[in-house]
């Protein structure tokens, strides 16, 4: 496909000067509008065009976790429209309006805060354009403002009616109303509906949403970069003689950061081609070359020594005198191996000049700030030179969002080794992701938990060892605090459980791979540790799974209130406790993350050769107002898939420091049959939303695990779990 210069214009297809109303709110709180012409780059929330269009302008970019909608239906709700009739584009890059919040100065989506940070941005910019509009109305008709209602982009009243797009001139010349009033929850219409369609659908079905790997400029290059194997390694010298007999070869040249070599063609199969043809030696002579088995055995020797660093209040010696005084004591050494993201769509990023000088970048871009910055460092070209046209993503997981910016540094470098006349398109295969991705660190956890005589637990000393994601990063500021990345323990000494005598302990681990934010981030081990570990305990002090767990959320502070909302819930609709068919059991798990409580029960049966099969997960689910009821149960069903799929069959594993698996044959994707169904249920709540895309897959593995354990199985500690004694269906 072609994208020619009209359809690659921020606002073309609107028409030519023709007035919109822009409304918005700026970082420090502040609304503001302005007025503009069709095509004019301009960045807040809403856009009325003078043919009555709206449109919602997200700035939380779209991989499928259905940020269009949810952002679309906040400004609908306030103008008193259909969510259907609301259009929607994507933020420019420009941190100055559309920062993260939750992130600091940050354009960027990513732990589950596309919905918690912009809840009110979007209701507060929506409420400020409807009032502005029935202003404008008024004051054209020459009537009073009370007299005038807005519905469905049609202002009526006093005997008269226009449609929102004849009052823009007016709107844009009226001061914007510092706080306008918020539609009260019993008048929504749109927020909390669950019939209403996604917006991102329609384009994705038909063909017309373009991903990064749509993208075809003319005249464009594309280039595959053949990596290092293992991490430390560098480009020593190359040969590109057979690479020059690729039908469409252009060029191949070693990247300045020596981290590959990129060979360019006319062509996405010549690029592959001539990359695959490319006679590279590497100088590996500071690279890494341990196994898999040795880093797991690094990291478990890690955990049953005095941790590098205290990761809570209280001090391991208390700890372990509570647990000396103990009536009994379980204990249990966990692995967790490196996995990968495995995204749907691998990446892919392009590049062109302007004819002022400037760049644009077209990429499925979770951090636009990285994006701009990157090009900007490597080009040196003035910031407001770049753009950064954020594309549809097929999935991230936080794999388009990292450190090194790895994608977007090679698509960058590629682009200025030429004379930058052509475009230049980087695509990476399912292999290259595989074994030249940014992994969730393997993480080893030792826990031993004490139990008084009633079977309340009175002690807990829990230590991690791993590689840390944060430190020596931009994040480290927000992550790291007196030595401990908190991606390496959240979830643990910050559980809502009562848990008196909890000691938590970290120990870096010696970097093997390039590590990344993973779908739940630390919550993804932390949490099948915490669930396991607490079935553990009750099994110990003979007690029922969910009444232990109540048990130590009897406080009744906020948290342990929501959390023990939905394990009830949970519990309730699954029927844990009550009689199950021959061979079928039960598992449960709860967790807290990104603000949000989820629950889940899993019912597993085994035949009588042993295999087991999911035959059912129910969910439950406390993430404050569910703006897209079937939005959150969308996420939480592929949450759910996402972390038991990770948990039954995968892992990376290097051998010599080189990343065995290569597709998905060697790194096997959830299935369809591999869970039978999944019923997900929203608490009901008027509290501020949290987040959704991450909370499901946390509970997901332990309540799995927990399953298998009931039928009297041991506790699968060391995953992926086919790797460990349990077959799957």
């Amino acid at each position: 496909m072609t994208i020619n210069t009209s359809r690659r214009s921020f606002l073309k297809g609107a028409g030519a000067a023709v007035a919109v109303l822009v409304v918005g709110i700026d970082p420090k709180g502040a609304l503001a509008a302005s007025t503009s012409e069709a095509g004019t780059a301009i960045t807040p929330f809403v856009k009325i065009y003078a043919g009555g269009t709206v449109a919602a302008v997200i700035k939380h970019f779209e991989g499928g976790q259905g940020t269009s909608t949810g952002l679309s239906t906040l400004i609908a709700e306030e103008l008193n429209m259909e969510l259907a009739e609301i259009t929607f584009e994507m933020a420019p890059s420009n941190p100055a309006v559309y920062n993260n919040l939750l992130f600091g100065p940050f354009q960027a989506t990513g732990g589950s805060t596309a919905m918690a940070n912009s809840y009110m941005q979007y209701r507060t910019a929506g409420a400020a354009a409807r009032d502005m509009l029935l202003q404008a109305a008024a004051q054209d008709w020459g009537v009073a403002v009370t007299d005038l209602t807005l519905h469905n982009g049609v202002i009526s009243g006093a005997g008269k009616t226009g449609g929102i797009g004849d009052f823009i001139a007016t709107a844009a010349q009226i001061d914007v109303p510092a706080e306008p009033a918020l539609k009260a929850p019993e008048d929504w219409t749109q927020i909390g509906n669950s019939q209403k369609a996604r917006r991102d659908s329609h384009d994705k079905i038909n063909g017309e949403g373009i991903y990064g790997m749509d993208m075809h400029l003319d005249n464009q290059m594309v280039v595959a970069v053949k990596r290092i194997p293992q991490l430390g390694a560098t480009v020593a010298s190359f040969d590109d003689s057979a690479a020059k007999d690729v039908k469409g070869f252009i060029m191949a040249k070693a990247l300045p950061n020596g981290a590959g070599v990129a060979a360019y063609a006319e062509s996405t199969w010549a690029a592959f081609q001539a990359r695959d043809a490319l006679e590279v030696e590497w100088d590996v002579s500071k690279a890494e070359t341990r196994s898999s088995d040795q880093i797991k055995q690094e990291l478990l020797a890690a955990v049953n020594t005095d941790p590098e660093f205290q990761a809570s209040e209280t001090k391991l010696t208390d700890t372990v005198e509570a647990l000396n005084g103990a009536a009994q004591v379980v204990e249990r050494d966990f692995f967790l191996p490196l996995l990968a993201h495995a995204t749907m769509e691998p990446l892919s990023a392009t590049i062109e000049a302007t004819e002022d000088g400037g760049v644009i970048m077209y990429d499925g871009a979770q951090g636009p700030t990285v994006n701009h910055a990157t090009m900007h460092q490597i080009l040196g070209i003035p910031m407001d030179k770049i753009q950064v046209k954020t594309l549809y993503a097929g999935g991230f997981f936080g794999r388009r969002f990292n450190a090194g910016a790895d994608y977007i540094v090679e698509t960058t470098l590629a682009f200025a080794m030429t004379d930058k006349t052509r475009p230049v398109k980087l695509v990476w295969s399912r292999e290259d992701d595989l074994a030249g991705g940014w992994y969730r660190p393997a993480y080893a956890h030792k826990v031993r938990v004490g139990l008084d005589d009633a079977g309340k637990i009175i002690g807990w000393d829990h230590r991690v060892a791993g590689q840390p994601i944060a430190k020596g990063t931009a994040f480290a500021d927000f992550y790291v605090k007196d030595g401990v990345d908190h991606s390496s323990v959240e979830g643990i000494g910050d559980t809502p459980y009562a848990i008196p005598g909890m000691h938590v302990g970290l120990t870096d681990g010696t970097p093997a791979t390039t590590v990344n934010y993973w779908r739940s981030v630390g919550h993804s081990h932390t949490a099948y540790v915490m669930e396991t570990m607490m079935d553990v305990a009750a099994a110990a002090a003979g007690q029922d799974p969910v009444s232990f767990r109540l048990a130590h959320l009897s406080e009744g502070t906020p948290d342990q209130k929501r959390k023990a909302v939905v394990l009830k819930l949970v519990a309730e609709k699954a029927g844990f406790g009550e009689a199950l068919p021959d061979g079928h059991f039960h598992g449960v798990a709860v967790h807290k993350s990104f603000g949000t409580y989820c629950a889940e029960v899993c019912e597993i049966s085994i035949d009588d050769d042993g295999y087991v099969q999911i035959e059912k997960f129910t969910a439950a689910a406390d993430c404050g107002v569910a703006v897209n009821p079937d939005v959150v149960k969308a996420q939480v069903e592929g949450a759910i898939g996402f972390g038991v799929g990770h948990i039954m069959r995968d892992q990376i594993t290097l051998d010599g420091g080189v990343v065995v698996q290569q597709n998905f044959p060697d790194y096997e994707p959830l299935r369809m049959r591999d869970i039978k169904a999944i019923e997900v249920h929203i608490v009901k709540t008027n509290e501020a939303p949290t987040g959704i895309g991450e909370p499901g897959t946390p509970p997901a593995g332990p309540a799995l695990a927990n399953a298998i354990a009931a039928s009297g199985r041991d506790l699968v500690t060391h995953l992926p779990m086919i790797e460990n004694g349990v077959d799957f269906a």
